[in-house]
């Protein structure tokens, strides 16, 4: 069945009733996204464009999948989806207990921690899912990217219009690291241990005189540590949680001594 075919099956889909040709568009449409054929969302002229047809189809596939034991060795788990199979054939590497679930996708040359990847994913070439790091479902996480040790990456799966979470080419997010609710971090941005970004956490570039406030983005090459700002309530003033921006990245055509320089210049835990 072509891609369009299955589009318009979805787009059009009645799922209470669901008819064979239904089942099999949902069915494609989820090993397409295995392959990595079709994405949650893609660039397109320097834009992010959700796919809302994409995600609709992860949804209904949850509704069609029943439940069934997976066994792997003496382990056992109950769920709709299996993990992913033949790493060496996709030139994944997946350390145990690491998982890539069906209906994510991993480049070539991605390397799985003990973590975990969840379906709608998907993860570039040469990124490192670091030991527990998590990625949610349908987020988009770009080349050569790190996510340290327990980074969660939050999954945006419904309303299918959301813009899922987006880590592009070059991104380092620090150890314990929490991006949710479709927080974009641009190209070559270093993101500190620990700092939390949700859509309406205040991102505040504080290396001019005066300060710019950003939400739901991280501009490239941005270094980002956790802090604070006071703000009034009912009962005093207290402090509430930010992130500030406190350097630049050098644009360098050698990413790793890029990344060195800015961890060393601006004394960033990660």
């Amino acid at each position: 069945m072509k891609i369009e075919k299955i589009k318009e099956i979805i787009e059009n889909l009645e799922i209470e009733n669901p008819s064979e040709e239904d089942i099999e568009a949902i069915e494609e449409a989820i090993t397409l996204l295995d392959t990595g054929l079709i994405r949650v969302a893609e660039l397109i002229n320097e834009e992010w464009v959700v796919n809302e047809w994409v995600k609709n189809a992860i949804l209904h596939y949850f509704v069609i999948k029943k439940l069934k034991k997976i066994e792997t060795g003496e382990i056992e788990y109950l769920d709709k989806l299996e993990p992913k199979k033949n790493y060496e054939e996709l030139k994944i590497r997946v350390v145990p207990p690491g998982v890539v679930r069906y209906g994510a996708f991993c480049e070539p040359g991605v390397v799985v921690m003990p973590g975990f990847v969840n379906i709608g994913a998907y993860v570039g070439s040469g990124t490192m899912v670091d030991t527990w790091a998590t990625v949610g479902s349908c987020a988009q996480i770009g080349k050569d990217v790190h996510l340290s040790g327990g980074v969660g990456i939050g999954g945006v799966l419904e309303p299918p219009s959301a813009m899922p979470v987006i880590i592009e080419d070059g991104a380092f997010i620090g150890s314990r690291s929490i991006i949710v609710e479709g927080v974009k971090v641009e190209k070559g941005a270093v993101i500190g241990a620990n700092v939390t970004l949700t859509a309406s956490t205040p991102i505040i570039d504080v290396t001019s005189e005066t300060p710019k406030e950003y939400k739901g983005v991280v501009p490239s090459n941005s270094v980002v540590i956790p802090g604070t700002r006071p703000k009034e309530f009912p009962s005093g003033e207290f402090q509430t949680p930010c992130a500030l921006i406190i350097g630049k990245r050098k644009d360098s055509t050698n990413k790793k001594t890029s990344l060195n320089e800015a961890l060393r210049t601006f004394g960033v835990d990660v």
